[in-house]
């Protein structure tokens, strides 16, 4: 009829045309309401060509202490009730990772040049694409007595990412870390860099790159660094065994093959080692043992252990003592199932012994000793809760690292002033075990699972935190600067599990990626 819709509704009151826009409408809207999201969250996990650390994730003040969550910056930037902040005044000028140096006047004690190569290795018969310092792999043993100054300068000959030392363990000056795009720029081919720091602390460290740190370190760019004490050692040989696994195969001192020590019937022998791998790895020995030392820090009174194995985790150290058999036998101590350091007068073997079921535990080794400040009433509390989630990092989708529920680079920056007391609650929720590492302090663990700490003060710089497993730690705020707080296993640290730990009123002229193209992990 003329005049009037040829449209006829249906029962329900709705036209044809209305079900078919619905028919398209809804999947579209369906689809928009998965892919939005999606997008979202892409974008928000890439990060920008060239940034800095300080523009990274989120200000975390800790428990205890009143800030403005509603603004302020990294780097000096902050505007909340920091303790001493009086409220409308401006912070002062940011200082910068830079100006923490050591004493620069001070002639240095211990001079070491040190030459970076890209180049093949040849280990156990094979050849195997790498990296060494001065032409080897490990690079040079560094010695040191307690409270001289070392001096090492770097020049890099050709390894074509460039390449930074970090001095793992030692509490040096920020400026001297040598983080890539953090407290230094990489150091490209014909570059150099020189770094200065004091041997406060008498123990066993490494230096290794933190520059694309996984391929480097594993490609052998690395090498021991140890600190005498100042009245010596009691032990007659003292001796270091650098774990390492270049290409699968696993090496003491860069060889695939036992690591064998002359020591006379009865003497002490102190053998340092370093595990410088992305895992854990067990060392045990044929008879008795007693552990001194663990991340560059003595046991107090340690006793004498047999039947338990020892767990040293990625990056960490553990210096035993062992005597040579007075019958002029050999001792073995076992560090994985693959290599050992034998003990022997003349040669000798002594067969491989049975991995013991039984580790020692290192919450109730030794006996108790003060630690020098009262962990019991800390300046700040924070929480570090390692788990694993679906998302984007990077732009990337997977199944990814997450700090405090949260993906790079969305992390903490945890924020601290100089002299606080610091506890940290680290729960591993992931599935995986991490060796966490802090940069530049040594903490000490006070609980395990909520269990106290009942021996010697358990001190490290590299943690083994199992599944389902958690840590109650405390440290000093005792050395300003910028510092990363991440997994050793440096696969993990490459996939986004990094935080790090910044003292109020600091900030960095370096820049991640940028004209020196620096690649921390």
């Amino acid at each position: 009829m003329t005049g009037h819709s040829s449209r006829r509704p249906t029962k329900a009151g709705v036209t044809n045309d209305s079900r078919w826009v619905l028919r398209v409408a809804l999947p579209v809207v369906a689809t928009l309401s998965i892919v939005a999201p999606l997008a979202w969250l892409w974008q928000d996990s890439r990060v920008p060509s060239v940034y800095s650390v300080m523009d990274m994730g989120y200000l975390d003040y800790g428990v205890g202490v009143m800030a403005d969550t509603s603004g302020g910056g990294h780097g000096g930037h902050m505007q909340g009730d920091m303790p001493g902040h009086v409220p409308g005044h401006e912070m002062a000028t940011p200082r910068l990772v830079t100006d923490m140096v050591a004493d620069p006047p001070r002639p240095a004690d211990v001079r070491v040049d040190l030459v970076t190569r890209q180049q093949m290795l040849s280990v156990g018969g094979r050849s195997i694409s790498g990296f060494t310092v001065n032409g080897t792999s490990p690079g040079p043993e560094i010695r040191a007595t307690q409270g001289q100054l070392i001096e090492v300068h770097l020049r890099n000959e050709s390894v074509a990412d460039g390449v930074t030392l970090h001095w793992h363990g030692v509490d040096v000056p920020n400026a001297m870390d040598g983080v890539a795009g953090v407290t230094q720029d990489a150091v490209p081919v014909g570059g150099e860099f020189t770094y200065r720091f004091g041997a406060d602390q008498a123990g066993t460290y490494w230096y290794h790159s933190h520059q694309v740190s996984n391929p480097q370190v594993a490609g052998g760019l690395l090498g021991s660094l140890v600190v005498a004490p100042k009245a010596g050692i009691a032990q007659q040989v003292d001796v270091s065994a650098v774990a390492h696994t270049y290409g699968g195969v696993r090496t003491i001192n860069g060889k695939a093959e036992d690591l064998r020590v002359p020591a006379k019937p009865g003497q002490r022998v102190r053998i340092r080692v370093t595990n410088t791998d992305n895992g854990p790895m067990k060392a045990w020995t044929t008879g008795s043992y007693r552990l001194l030392a663990t991340d560059g820090t003595e046991v107090h009174q340690p006793t004498v252990v047999s039947g338990r194995s020892v767990t040293l985790t990625a990056g960490g150290r553990a210096d035993l003592e062992v005597t040579a058999p007075r019958d002029g036998t050999a001792f073995r101590v076992q560090l994985s199932k693959a290599t050992a350091v034998i003990i022997s007068p003349s040669g000798v073997d002594v067969p491989v012994p049975a991995q013991p079921a039984d580790e020692l535990d290192l919450l109730t080794y030794g006996t108790p000793a003060p630690v020098g400040f009262d962990p019991a009433h800390p300046t700040r509390r924070f929480e570090y809760r390692i788990g694993r989630r679906p998302g984007f990092v990077k732009g990337r989708p997977g199944l990814w690292w997450s700090i405090n529920g949260r993906l790079f680079p969305h992390v903490p920056m945890y924020v601290v002033r100089e002299g606080d007391v610091v506890a940290m609650h680290i729960a591993n929720h992931s599935g995986e075990v991490h060796p966490m590492h802090l940069h530049g302090h040594h903490v000490v663990v006070l609980a395990r699972n909520g269990v106290p700490a009942s021996g010697s003060p358990w001190w490290v710089d590299s943690l083994n935190v199992l599944p389902k497993e958690s840590y109650d730690i405390a440290f000093v705020a005792n050395n300003p600067g910028i510092w990363m707080d991440h997994c050793h296993n440096l696969k993990h640290a490459a996939q986004g599990m990094i935080a790090h730990l910044m003292y109020e009123g600091f900030d960095t002229p370096y820049r991640i990626a940028g004209p020196a193209d620096n690649q921390p992990e």
